[in-house]
């Protein structure tokens, strides 16, 4: 073995024995079945390693676990004590995190305790609620990685800054100003630009709900820890659907807001700077009222005043509120006109369509400007520096790129020249164009809708699979289109696999060789099980109103 090789070998061999040396070995596991053997660890699985209180605790949702907290029935430390046994679990079945800091956690949640002895009422909306974090946000005394060998022991892949395990970003001050317990850092992607989450430190993140499948990406480790109910609620970020592809694939709720709607200050990124579609973040949950509680939470702290970049935009109350008598209007998109829908993500679709249909909604055909052109400005502005960004973080170790990465970002592309300012004021003229005539479109649904109003909401797809196997992510049409126009969406959890229902359809008619391809990778045997989601898409900044249909259309659903 080459020294550079053997160098970053060593470096992560050591950063991964120190994750899982951080669970109490009274937490440890004994050896596990294959992924094969027992593909699904959610529910009853994980459950034979808790005591009844921790499972009452951690499937408890954020909004109950806040009261209870809050009125003191539970401690807070009674409560960060379960989630971090949960959360070891987790990680241990499916690899999902980066970093565990459960002493100072507890310390935090003793702090919390000793405050509401003293005057008798929480500290904040969050009192004593944990919170994971997809591993780009900066916790004090806590090391990001963001999936790098190379970032090990550094700020962001730099030495002697000041601000090793010293600096923290801006959303995290707000969550501890809130009352929460942060506890854990999850698995990303290294770059964070791949619908897997896969890095030299922690090997594959893989779907609790079928361990033939991932997780999903960039936050896919926030995905598989909330699947098994190691966090109520966590944060990832969204720059090509980062956040709702996790969530679907985990049968959660997920929130992409729109730009400057939560603060994003102080983060760890891969290309900082390209700011023509920009990353946000955004709350995964298993419930809606769990992502509200959190948005409205943390626009009470008023980040306009912290980030720049935040609109001044408080919560409003009376957007999220659906009027009992209001009909809503839908449009539904079966097809990106690129790649065909499995079989499961067709029967979810028509399922959400069938239901809202029947309580006597107007759902029409959503027929927009081409999705593949917009795509297109998408990847361009990915591709400004032709990788240079994401290389050099390799360069710091000298580890390799996994394929899912190197297929984009590999030295194949290092050739290149990054791209001027020409050809970058080019696409962004490009894209605001698409934007405008994207919302033409929207706006002259209004002619079809039968309300007088354009389209309330746009159902579809977030991926053409439930969820992919490995190396097996072909497509990111139906997330990132939502990120070049900036719109507001959220995650809804419809159903799971049935191999015995989602059949291969024999009459299906590929559009060309490539659509064949991500077709191919369907198997029902191998799906079976898995979660399914779609997502609810609105125009920009309308978190409120996105929420509240998604928790009207979850309770049709559950009719």
């Amino acid at each position: 073995m080459a020294a550079e090789e053997q160098r970053w070998h060593t470096l992560a061999k050591a950063k991964l024995a120190s994750i899982n040396e951080s669970i109490p070995a009274n937490w440890r596991l004994p050896p596990l079945p294959r992924n094969e053997e027992q593909r699904d660890v959610t529910g009853d699985y994980i459950r034979q390693f808790l005591s009844k209180v921790e499972i009452d605790i951690t499937e408890a949702s954020a909004p109950s676990i806040v009261e209870y907290t809050s009125a003191g029935y539970w401690t807070a430390e009674t409560v960060t004590r379960a989630f971090c046994h949960r959360a070891s679990l987790a990680h241990q079945l499916t690899s999902c995190l980066h970093e565990t800091f459960f002493d100072a956690a507890v310390e935090d949640a003793k702090s919390l305790d000793a405050y509401y002895a003293k005057y008798r009422k929480p500290i904040g909306p969050l009192h004593g609620l944990p919170v994971s974090l997809k591993d780009q946000f900066h916790v004090k005394g806590v090391e990001t990685t963001m999936g790098y060998v190379g970032w090990i022991g550094t700020f962001q892949g730099k030495k002697g800054t000041g601000k090793e395990r010293v600096f923290e970003s801006e959303i995290v001050q707000e969550l501890r100003d809130l009352g929460a317990v942060l506890y854990c850092k999850t698995s990303v992607p290294h770059t964070l630009m791949s619908g897997e989450t896969v890095n030299n430190i922690i090997g594959y993140t893989w779907n609790p709900k079928n361990r033939n499948l991932s997780s999903g990406g960039s936050s896919g480790g926030e995905g598989a820890l909330i699947g098994l109910r190691g966090s109520p609620v966590g944060l990832g970020t969204d720059i090509g659907g980062s956040i709702r592809i996790p969530a679907a694939f985990n049968g959660l709720y997920g929130l992409r807001p729109s730009g400057g709607r939560l603060p994003y200050q102080g983060m760890a990124n891969s290309m900082d700077g390209q700011n023509s579609v920009l990353s946000v973040v955004g709350p995964l949950a298993p419930s809606i009222s769990t992502l509200q509680l959190l948005v409205k939470s943390l626009l009470s702290r008023e980040p306009w005043l912290h980030d720049p970049l935040v609109h001044d935009m408080p919560w409003r109350n009376e957007r999220a509120v659906i009027p009992q008598d209001q009909k809503l209007s839908f449009a539904v998109l079966r097809h990106d006109g690129v790649v065909s829908l499995h079989p499961p993500v067709k029967r979810a679709l028509e399922t959400v369509v069938q239901k809202l249909e029947n309580q006597g909604h107007n759902i029409i055909e959503w027929a927009p400007p081409s999705h593949k052109r917009g795509l297109d400005i998408l990847l361009a502005a990915w591709m400004y520096d032709n990788g240079a960004d994401i290389r050099s973080a390799f360069e710091l170790s000298g580890e390799p790129q996994a394929p899912q990465i190197a297929s984009t970002y590999g030295a194949d592309f290092a050739a290149d020249p990054p791209k001027d300012a020409t050809f970058i004021a080019a696409n962004n003229v490009a894209k605001r164009e698409y934007q405008m005539e994207y919302m033409d479109y929207w706006n002259s649904t209004a002619e079809v809708t039968g309300t007088g109003k354009p389209v309330d909401i746009v159902i579809a797809p977030v991926a053409p699979f439930a969820a992919p196997r490995p190396n097996s992510f072909l497509w990111y049409g139906y997330s990132s289109i939502v990120n070049v126009l900036d719109y507001t969406s959220c995650t809804l959890p419809v159903t799971t696999v049935d191999k015995s229902i989602d059949v291969l359809d024999p009459s299906f008619k590929p559009v060309d060789d490539f659509d064949k391809k991500v077709m191919d990778t369907y198997d029902p045997e191998i799906y079976d099980g898995a979660h399914v989601g779609v997502q609810l898409i609105g125009r920009r900044l309308q978190e409120e109103k996105v929420l509240a249909v998604t928790e009207y259309v979850a309770e049709v659903l559950r009719a």
